[in-house]
């Protein structure tokens, strides 16, 4: 199976664990300590925000769809139709 994930770039970093000083003078409390960090554009996490959205929605429907009857199948089919949409 293949992701249609796309590759979002991240920034690596060095954050104090103290303060929250990301490569950058900011006030300390004292307390620094770097660690490596990454970072993502808050473009990419909108969009990624969306899917998760979309995603929730299809899952939602299933969760709560109940076919009667021998009707299963036609559910079934729009289920997979709205599944292959958000992905």
């Amino acid at each position: 199976m293949t992701s249609t994930i796309e590759a979002v770039e991240t920034l690596k970093v060095w954050q104090c664990v103290g303060c929250g000083r990301i490569d950058h003078p900011q006030p300390c409390v004292g307390v620094c300590r770097d660690q490596k960090a990454e970072l993502v554009y808050a473009s990419d996490y909108r969009k990624a925000l969306e899917r998760i959205a979309e995603l929730e929605c299809v899952l939602n429907r299933i969760v709560h769809t109940t076919p009667r009857g021998h009707s299963w199948e036609v559910s079934y089919r729009a289920l997979q139709e709205a599944a292959r949409k958000a992905l």
